[in-house]
Parts: structure tokens; C-alpha cells; sequence
């Protein structure tokens, strides 16, 4: 039973996050945007938990924030600075998701050259679940030409939302897209996907042996890092696709693809394959643990508390044509719940081999909310044998370092971007406590609880009112 999303899944996915409303980094590098705030903030008296590789949390700290940047840690504090009071409080760096898919603006019918888009998504409120939940940061797997245009409005100021890094995706076979299936074509799509302003490539599963060699070969070239899947044709032979350049795998189960019983020997195995070639890992176990749930009962997206912040469309799509319960079998079911224990072995043979691990969610798919979901990722990464601090390694400085971003964000530091976490409770005791967000400063801006709740609470608002309007089953009709 194949149970991971196909490409034509993420298609439908990028749209359907649709607004009935309409309003409306590879560079991520920002320029300043007029809406960033010109006076200063000061968080006093704050537990700073900086990820720093080898720094011990402070108590006590003060944080200046001028602009977009960290100006200071324990520095002077400027004139006429508001002060926000970190008394019982932990300060984190903004979270980062490693692996998402965002609704973009699109169609589900043929149209004419000047009206190509008939459906049109709301940026902000794609993007308000992200930083409602402090993820200040996304890794967008398979971006389009409309993702630029989503950061621009998110750089200019028009939007609140996360940071975007975009990977182009290449894959083989005949789906429509950037399809390859040879060397040489492999190697122009590479080219053009950094021609178009991507600084990483996402490699996909019909990819045959050599044009996935010539990709990876080629974007080393022209120094693009790649991500993604293990190609099935690499079936019993792991050991080839695992080779220096690729630089990460995008979930734990490409991995249970490759073995035959989900052995410790085989997880062992692979992880040692990762660690002597330089290949990262992002398990993105919430979308399993999601998959698994929704075959034994659609109760388990029903009851989601985050679901009424999900498009209408979105919705009846995952409860009336979700495909992991209508084909789900006592056998797949079953299958399901050796690969989830799989995963989690993967993870801690993972980490004692030393393989850096990032949290990446998937999120977009059935049941994965956006940034809701990566404090799901988190908790399970406890779970399957990370510490908290490894956690939140996973999603604030590992995953920095992995983009070539770390000189920028990823850790609190005098310079860096304001990407800031402010908790209730401490993360390091409980990863749970990543939830109880009393704050977060995104490129500067900062949105204190209220205002996240507000955000939040008029996003569902909108969803609601709109219910009625939206049906799956008759998505070509709008």
C-alpha cells in the first residue's frame, strides 16, 4: 500500500487553503521594510535559552531588539525603549519548519493565458497559523513561482509571516512539472531552477538512478543544496542514492521503504550510510502518526482543535475524499503502526550515529495544520529519544545551519534577526511548553498574545462563515 502523497497531491494541496475573501528566503536576505518598527524593545529580566552550541540557558537576561535585529544580550538599554517584562518567561529563537506546502494562488480548470488563476489564497491567512505558533521560518518543498510573490509581501510588510526558503522540485517519469529522465535534462533543470532564483533543489521518487546522480552532481556545481526522497528505483540499493551532496532526507520512511522486516540492524545500517556521507535526516513524523490515524477513524481530523483554522475546501476534503481511510485495510493499518515504531527506531539510531536531525513537518497534508503541527513534530522527537534541548536544536539553530542561514538566525545573538519565542513555561523541562507562547517577535514585529489571539480567532471566524459555500466534490464548479 502506498500511503505517502503523490505529486499530484501537493498540487491540489497548494490550493486549497482557499479564501472566499480575497487579499492578497533561497533570498532571504530581507530588505528593510518601512512597516518594521523604528523604536526599540527591550525584554528584561527573561530566561534565555540562546541554542548556542554549548551556552547554558541565563537567568535574568535582557534582550534589545532595535528594528529587525538583535542589537544586544545584556547590553544598554536605548531611550525611550518599550519594555516587555520577562519575569517568568523563556526567550527561544523562532522556531523553523523544514519541510512545508503553502497554498498558493491557482486553478482547477483549464483557463485562457491572461486569466490563469482562478482560485486565489489570502497570504495572510495562510501564514497566520505560522506565526500564531512561532514559526518564524519555513522550508517550502516544491515552491512555485507564486511563493516568490508570497515572500515578497511578506518582506514588504504587507503580510506577517515567516521567513521563506524555497526548493524547486525535479522529478522523473511523465507527470506534468519539472520532469527529467535523463542525465543531461537532469542537469539543465538544475540550471534553470537556479536561473529562476532557487537556491535549493527537491529531488523526487520517479527519478530514475542516473538522472538523480546528475542532479545531485549538478547542483553541488552550481552550489545548491538538495533534499527529498530516496528515488524508488533505488530499491535495495540505498547505498547509491546516499552519496555526499545529498544533503537531507525529507522523511524517516524513505528509509522503512528500503528494508524488508524494519530491523534495528537495517536502521543501524542506514544511519550509518547518512553519517559517513554527509546526509542529514528530517523524520517528519507527525505525517505517519497522522496517516496511521486517520485509516482507523476520521475522528481523529474531525476533533482536531486547530481544524477551524483550515480552509472549508480543506476540510471537507480531508472528511469526505481522505484516501488514507477509504483505502485503509486491517493489513495496511497494521503496516502502518510497524512503520510509525520503524520511524521512531530510525530517529534514535540517527542520533547515535551523530547524524544531524531537523524538524520538518509536511505540513499540508491530511490532518497536518500548519505550525500547529511542528510542536506535534517536536513532542515526537522527545518521544522517539531526543532530549528537549535536542529538540529544539532540531528547529532553531540545526536547521539554520543546514540553509546556510546560521549567520543570520537560528540562535539569539547581538546582529541576528528578531525571530524571537517568548514561553510561559520552560521547554527544556517539557518540549510541551514550546505551546504556551506569550509572544513572538517576527522580523521585529512583535505580536503579544492578545494579538495572536485575535489573529487567530478572526481567521476561524472567516472559515466559519464561509462553511457552507465550500464542497470538495464539487471543486471544479468554482
Amino acid at each position: 500500500m502506498q500511503w505517502k502523497p503523490d505529486r499530484h497531491f501537493y498540487r491540489i494541496v497548494w490550493l486549497l487553503l482557499i479564501s472566499a475573501f480575497v487579499t492578497g528566503c533561497s533570498h532571504s536576505e530581507p530588505t528593510l521594510s518601512h512597516q518594521i518598527p523604528d523604536h526599540a524593545f527591550v525584554i528584561r529580566n527573561v530566561n534565555l535559552i540562546s541554542m548556542r552550541p554549548g551556552a547554558e540557558p541565563l537567568s535574568g537576561a535582557t534582550v534589545v531588539i532595535q528594528g529587525d535585529r538583535i542589537a544586544s544580550v545584556n547590553g544598554q538599554i536605548p531611550r525611550g525603549a518599550k519594555v516587555i517584562d520577562g519575569r517568568g518567561k523563556w526567550l527561544i529563537p523562532g522556531l523553523i519548519d523544514m519541510h512545508v506546502h503553502v497554498p498558493t494562488d491557482g486553478h482547477f480548470n483549464t483557463t485562457f493565458p491572461t486569466h490563469t488563476a482562478v482560485i486565489f489564497a489570502s497570504t495572510q491567512d495562510v501564514m497566520t497559523p505560522f506565526v500564531a505558533n512561532g514559526v518564524t521560518t519555513v522550508f517550502a518543498l516544491g515552491a512555485k513561482a507564486g511563493h516568490f510573490g508570497q515572500r515578497n509581501e511578506i518582506l514588504r510588510g504587507d503580510v506577517v509571516g515567516p521567513r521563506m526558503a524555497l526548493a524547486a522540485m525535479i522529478n522523473g517519469g511523465d507527470e506534468a512539472g519539472r520532469t527529467v529522465n535523463t542525465p543531461s535534462d537532469g542537469r539543465q533543470a538544475v540550471r534553470s531552477a537556479k536561473a529562476e532564483g532557487y537556491d535549493y533543489i527537491k529531488v523526487y521518487s520517479q527519478l530514475n538512478m542516473e538522472t538523480f546522480a546528475a542532479i545531485i552532481d549538478e547542483a553541488a556545481k552550481q552550489q545548491m543544496k538538495v533534499v527529498g526522497h530516496i528515488p524508488n528505483a533505488f530499491k535495495g540499493n540505498v547505498e547509491k542514492a546516499l552519496i555526499p551532496h545529498f544533503g537531507m532526507v525529507a522523511h524517516a520512511e524513505e528509509f522503512a521503504k528500503q528494508s524488508s522486516d524494519y530491523s534495528n540492524e537495517d536502521a543501524q545500517r542506514f544511519a550509518k550510510l547518512a553519517k559517513d556521507n554527509g546526509v542529514w535526516l528530517s523524520p517528519t513524523l507527525i505525517v505517519l502518526e497522522r496517516i496511521a490515524e486517520q485509516a482507523r477513524s476520521l475522528d481523529s481530523v474531525r476533533n482536531l482543535p486547530c481544524l477551524q483554522y483550515v480552509h472549508p475546501l480543506l476540510q471537507n476534503k480531508w472528511l469526505t475524499a481522505n484516501q488514507y481511510n477509504k483505502g485503509a485495510s486491517p493489513a495496511g493499518i497494521q503496516r502502518l503502526e510497524k512503520m510509525v515504531g520503524f520511524n521512531n527506531r530510525l530517529v534514535e539510531a540517527f542520533k547515535e550515529a551523530g547524524v544531524p536531525i531537523v524538524a520538518g513537518t509536511d505540513a499540508g497534508g491530511s490532518g497536518v495544520v500548519w505550525g500547529f503541527s511542528l510542536h506535534d513534530e517536536l513532542a515526537l522527537l522527545v518521544k522517539a529519544g531526543l532530549t528537549p534541548a535536542e529538540a529544539l536544536d532540531s528547529a532553531t539553530h540545526l536547521p539554520a545551519v543546514w540553509l546556510g542561514l546560521d549567520g543570520k538566525l537560528g540562535t539569539i545573538e547581538g546582529g541576528k534577526y528578531a525571530d524571537l519565542l517568548l514561553l510561559d513555561a520552560d521547554p527544556l523541562t517539557d518540549i510541551s511548553n514550546t505551546r504556551k507562547i506569550a509572544g513572538v517577535f517576527v522580523n521585529g514585529r512583535w505580536l503579544d498574545k492578545g494579538t495572536i489571539g485575535r489573529m487567530l480567532s478572526d481567521l476561524s471566524r472567516r472559515v466559519a462563515s464561509s462553511k457552507d459555500k465550500w464542497e470538495w466534490s464539487k471543486r471544479t464548479e468554482y
